[in-house]
């Protein structure tokens, strides 16, 4: 058979084989995007790419059941999910607790393995540029961040209340995981100095910080501390 036409065909049985397990799947695979979905969609697409473009003498059945073995899996461990809470939790893990009453859970994080950028990052994405302003900040199991505004933090419009509201400023991270920005002290023309006197620091306790924030505006520090409680 010509090179051509072979590859031709086996992209296309590979084409539909993956549509049929996709729909069989359902949408899970991509609402609910986790390790175990990540790894079998992986595996199914790179089976599916070899299958397509392979050109040796080697069945497509092979494949095809190479493929399906990762759907039987996935399925199965799906099915094993929704039979109760403790296998759920067992196969999929638990939602972990990263910022409570506006600070950072240390014991959280490092259950995680974010970073404090990393979380900082996921706050700015759900609009949330002050970390004092979430109550609740909760690292799902399909890699999602939930965020929980504290009660005197909803999404007010302030023109719909007629209230004219000072120029929102953005906070300057200065100490990240006992780490000084020099790029932010810089930029606010400060030295180490100032920063060590305003927090009181020496060199241990600037060990112990995981996230220290300045706002410009208000002149107020606010500071996270690495603590397992």
């Amino acid at each position: 058979m010509n090179n051509a036409l072979k590859v031709l065909i086996s992209a296309a049985v590979a084409f539909v084989y993956l549509f049929v397990i996709s729909k069989m799947l359902g949408k899970k695979q991509i609402a609910e995007f986790d390790f175990i979905n990540y790894v079998t969609g992986i595996s199914i697409g790179s089976i599916a790419a070899e299958m397509a473009t392979a050109l040796e003498e080697k069945p497509m059945y092979l494949y095809l059941i190479s493929m399906s073995v990762f759907f039987v899996f996935d399925f199965i461990i799906g099915f094993l999910e929704r039979k109760g809470n403790k296998l759920e939790k067992f196969l999929k893990g638990s939602p972990i607790i990263v910022v409570q009453n506006g600070k950072i859970n240390f014991k959280g994080l490092k259950k995680s393995k974010l970073t404090v950028n990393d979380v900082l990052s996921l706050t700015r994405e759900k609009e949330y540029f002050d970390i004092n302003d979430i109550a609740y900040g909760i690292y799902e199991t399909n890699g999602t961040f939930s965020i929980l505004p504290k009660a005197n933090k909803s999404q007010v419009i302030a023109e719909d209340m007629k209230v004219k509201k000072e120029k929102a400023m953005l906070t300057d991270t200065l100490i990240t995981d006992g780490s000084i920005s020099k790029t932010s002290l810089k930029r606010l023309n400060k030295d180490k100095e100032w920063l060590f006197k305003k927090l009181n620091l020496d060199k241990q306790k600037l060990k112990k910080i995981l996230l220290a924030t300045y706002n410009e505006s208000t002149k107020e520090f606010d500071v996270h501390y690495k603590s397992e409680e």
